[in-house]
């Protein structure tokens, strides 16, 4: 009892502590930002105490907070709910109730959470998967891809990409009643990572080439080789979600040896024979002058970590260092950025190398914007960010898909 109490009382004191640290002055809504970034840091505290006196990884704590937002598959007035698998990757499906006399659109969609937490059953996705299906008469597959460090790269990957080929072969469309040329696929954060790198791999595949009409990605996280840009120096501390959080969560979905955590805080995590990946992510060519403010940029240094994380190199795990030849063939794409996230420059990057090569991008940031917001618009929190993001990304899919 003596310890319970003790540790309660010290995460009450960190929760105090951390309520009071400053956050940009132009975030919306800013005391329910304050709340979210507290339990987000004192959440981050606690874990990484109990990972270093071996009561439980790092990501544990944070993985059974969120298992506590699991929604069951309830159906309404409007929409089916179920749950089922494909290929033995558990989806879940939202199938409208009322009858169309032409094929609908689809959407997969898939999850974020650093590759390591969430599911698309927690109850502000599943919000945001009825609504699309309700309002767009869309059939919305939501991918429950197994989970890092259990499950670490290429298997989450895989998982999305074989849930992606059963959807899209024409017997699964026709007995969901899809129509084969309105299908988009879209994630938030680490599933906007994961949506695009499969996007591209599809798209150079001869035998689903063209399936996608859209991708959507939602403040996605789009590269590995460039831990540095001005985002992730002006927002290391968050609000939300900071850089040792990113770095501490992202690396479990690759390996469990800590020295490439320790050397992806200093820039020095890629291998060497990666220099040429350093032009394709170049904030200074790329990124727009207003965000680059008075930064100056330095390449990431080579070869400090052994070959072993020659890994790094794949372009799944960056689908922002990929040649302009194999984005060309990219179909029409959504990017929602917050301004206030680490992961700003890397969708701002995104934009700006896919207008170049001659695709049609839509683009909203969302300029008092958080990352994570889209987890954060039901109770208790109920963000209003989380509630615009939400209504632009449904308006953009009716309006193009």
């Amino acid at each position: 009892m003596g310890y319970k109490t003790l540790c309660f009382g010290l995460t009450c004191i960190l929760f105090a502590y951390f309520i009071y640290v400053p956050i940009p002055e132009n975030v919306d809504e800013p005391w329910k930002v304050r709340i979210v970034d507290a339990v987000v840091k004192t959440t981050s505290l606690t874990a990484m105490l109990f990972e270093n006196i071996g009561l439980m990884g790092y990501e544990k704590l944070f993985s059974t907070l969120v298992k506590l937002d699991y929604t069951q598959p309830i159906s309404d007035e409007n929409v089916t709910v179920m749950d089922t698998t494909f290929t033995d990757i558990p989806v879940r499906l939202y199938l409208p109730k009322r009858k169309s006399e032409r094929q609908r659109p689809a959407v997969i969609f898939i999850h974020g959470g650093a590759f390591v937490l969430g599911s698309c059953r927690q109850s502000p996705l599943d919000l945001l998967n009825r609504l699309t299906a309700n309002k767009l008469d869309a059939v919305v597959v939501g991918v429950d891809y197994r989970l890092a460090p259990q499950y670490q790269f290429p298997t989450p990957y895989e998982d999305v990409i074989s849930v992606v080929k059963f959807f899209l072969e024409d017997k699964t469309l026709a007995e969901y009643g899809v129509d084969p040329t309105r299908i988009c696929i879209s994630g938030d954060s680490s599933g906007g990572t994961l949506a695009a790198g499969v996007v591209q791999q599809i798209q150079n595949d001869p035998e689903f080439k063209n399936k996608f009409k859209a991708q959507a990605l939602i403040y996605p996280g789009l590269q590995l080789v460039d831990i540095s840009m001005p985002s992730h120096q002006e927002y290391e501390h968050g609000p939300v979600l900071s850089r040792n959080m990113a770095i501490e969560l992202g690396c479990l979905y690759l390996t469990n040896d800590k020295a490439l955590t320790q050397a992806m805080r200093k820039n020095q995590h890629m291998p060497h024979g990666s220099g040429h990946l350093f032009k394709l992510v170049n904030w200074s060519t790329f990124l727009p002058e207003k965000y680059r403010k008075q930064h100056v940029y330095t390449e990431p240094v080579l070869g400090r970590l052994n070959t072993s994380f020659s890994i790094l190199l794949d372009n799944r795990l960056s689908p922002l260092a990929t040649n302009d030849s194999q984005l060309q063939n990219l179909p029409l794409t959504y990017v929602v950025t917050c301004q206030h996230d680490i992961l700003r420059d890397d969708g701002l990057i995104y934009v700006s190398r896919l207008r170049n090569a001659g695709v049609k991008v839509s683009h909203d940031h969302m300029e008092d914007g958080v990352h994570g917001a889209l987890s954060f618009m039901t109770l208790p929190v109920y963000l209003r960010l989380g509630i615009r993001i939400k209504d632009k990304y449904i308006n953009w899919l009716e309006e193009n898909l």
